[in-house]
């Protein structure tokens, strides 16, 4: 493994070199206090190959968006069918995907299918938590970013990953709820929480422990390896 394959990170808060493995992308990272010799950490964090091959054998398999593979979507797998003869608009035939065209290209427009229907699908529930909330919200996007689920600026733009769409409906909804809450309490105070709880269906913290046993295989989907 070489340095370059080592993301470095300097933390004013750290007090020892510390080597992780991020689950959502495999991605080595080594975290130091600021002033720690560089050269020296990266050669120990060179010898600790043994543990960082133990922790990417646990990492989630990738699952590329191929034929015959399944993709979770809103509560159902859907079965990705290919036809290279069909057209290459992408369909949803119940609990088939039904996909045409060549096979270059194919993962791509599945994941821009998924894409559209995640933001069709967060802006809709964005707008239905907003008016139990009585807020309002200026935009929604989607991205794909590795460390958050969603996010909300105070002037009133919110963010989701479309991964959401990959996970189950109640963790999707909780994930848009906690985004609404953000429209009243910019930060995650005893207020916060009350009405996040409040707007939340069921319990927020089955939502959390799922994310947590199950989030990071969700940035596996799509990928070759």
């Amino acid at each position: 493994m070489s340095s370059g394959e080592i993301e470095v990170v300097r933390n004013a808060r750290s007090r020892r070199a510390k080597l992780s493995v991020d689950p959502a992308s495999g991605r080595v990272r080594l975290t130091l206090p600021p002033r720690a010799p560089l050269k020296a950490a990266l050669h120990w964090a060179q010898e600790q190959q043994a543990w960082i091959d133990r922790q990417r054998a646990r990492l989630p398999r990738a699952r590329p968006f191929a034929p015959g593979a399944a993709v979770p979507f809103d509560d159902v797998m859907l079965s990705i069918v290919w036809d290279g003869a069909a057209p290459r608009r992408i369909v949803r035939d119940g609990e088939e995907l039904r996909c045409g065209g060549p096979s270059e290209g194919l993962a791509r427009r599945i994941e821009t299918w998924l894409k559209r229907e995640a933001l069709r699908v967060l802006s809709a529930e964005t707008a239905e938590f907003a008016a139990k909330a009585d807020v309002t919200v200026a935009q929604v996007s989607i991205g794909d970013p590795k460390g958050r689920w969603g996010s909300c600026s105070a002037s009133g733009v919110i963010r989701y990953s479309w991964r959401l769409i990959l996970a189950p409906a109640f963790v999707r909804r909780s994930t848009v709820a906690h985004e609404i809450a953000h429209r009243v309490h910019m930060n995650h105070g005893p207020d916060f929480h009350a009405l996040a709880d409040a707007l939340t269906e069921g319990h927020p913290e089955d939502s959390r422990a799922w994310l947590r046993a199950n989030g990071a295989a969700l940035h596996w989907f799509g990928r070759d390896s």
